[in-house]
């Protein structure tokens, strides 16, 4: 018996609920959450341990992420990404009622042997950010290990840290080793390597739900930091202006390369055959068309195109603008 065919797959939301999160993936993203304050992260699209994401509708409904990539890699990834043993990427939605941790996240080898898990360089596109928020990303100029070391261990770590205005539709680059924390009031969404490997430098004082501080991972913060970075700043993205809509190249690293549709009337085709493709719902909502169907993009949900899809009409309902994630080609 055939197969069933690949379609734009939507996957169920994976809740996490920590001490900074809100409501917000609610209240602006229209997520279904409990009733709990705390809601911080919606994994979109997951096969991290035993968080794997699983087919919300269509004829593979309850059908997961990992069986597709065991059963189905071609179909999936695409043929240069078929011998993968874990899809690539995780996707989240975040929403920082409270101001994260500053962490940084190790590089393919110290994940590896640090953590047992893979290297993660990550990007952010800001959805939603109140009035006075702040992004810290990198390092000033001219801080040293030894004198971050030093930091680190006294807890005077914030004004070592580069940090700008949070805004709206700001895309900002987060390479393995760059020292990082999302201010509060920042809702963003989130492409990642498929880890997380998290170590956590400063936690602003904070106690967590047991009424104790939570643990931090200073040596290991210290070794994974690159200090020849230095500050970070939001993309300046390359725009290119089509018919029937403008898309603007944002980050791009070994990983991921994201670029940015704003959809007009016409709409665009989105999507590729030799390797899947994410979408994410950023303003408005969009209409992507494939084999006879519609499947619905709003802000704040997520599609993956899987490469035997191929190339789909993306149209909006009025205006829309959304994200699409490819992994590079390695040649």
């Amino acid at each position: 018996m055939a197969a069933t065919p690949l379609y734009p797959l939507r996957f169920a939301p994976i809740f996490k609920r920590m001490i900074w999160g809100g409501r917000r993936l609610h209240t602006l993203l229209e997520k279904p959450i409990g009733p709990e304050p705390d809601y911080a992260e919606s994994w979109e699209v997951s096969d991290h341990g035993r968080d794997v994401s699983t087919i919300a509708e269509g004829p593979l409904a309850g059908t997961t992420l990992r069986d597709l990539l065991r059963d189905r890699p071609a179909e999936l990834l695409g043929a240069e990404l078929a011998g993968a043993k874990q899809f690539p990427l995780l996707v989240k939605f975040l929403d920082a009622h409270q101001v994260l941790s500053v962490q940084v996240h190790p590089d393919d080898e110290l994940g590896r042997r640090l953590a047992n898990d893979n290297g993660k360089t990550e990007a952010w596109i800001v959805l939603h950010a109140e009035p006075g928020s702040v992004i810290y990303a990198g390092l000033r100029p001219g801080v040293t290990r030894e004198r971050f070391a030093s930091a680190v261990e006294s807890g005077e770590v914030e004004p070592l840290l580069h940090h700008f205005p949070a805004r709206a539709g700001d895309c900002v680059m987060i390479p393995a080793g760059t020292v990082h924390a999302i201010g509060a009031g920042v809702v963003l969404a989130e492409i990642q390597q498929m880890s997380d490997a998290t170590f956590r430098v400063y936690d602003w004082g904070r106690v967590g739900t047991d009424g104790k501080p939570r643990p931090l991972h200073l040596s290991q913060a210290i070794e994974s930091t690159d200090y020849q970075t230095g500050p970070v700043d939001p993309i300046s993205p390359a725009l290119e202006t089509a018919l029937g809509a403008c898309r603007e190249r944002l980050a791009q690293c070994p990983y991921f390369a994201l670029e940015r549709w704003t959809l007009r009337s016409e709409g665009a085709a989105i999507g590729r055959t030799d390797r899947f493709t994410l979408l994410l719902g950023l303003e408005g909502e969009a209409e992507v068309r494939h084999d006879g169907r519609s499947h619905g993009l709003k802000r704040g949900q997520t599609l993956l195109l899987p490469a035997s899809v191929g190339p789909c009409d993306a149209r909006p309902r009025g205006t829309a603008t959304v994200l699409s994630c490819v992994v590079p080609c390695r040649s």
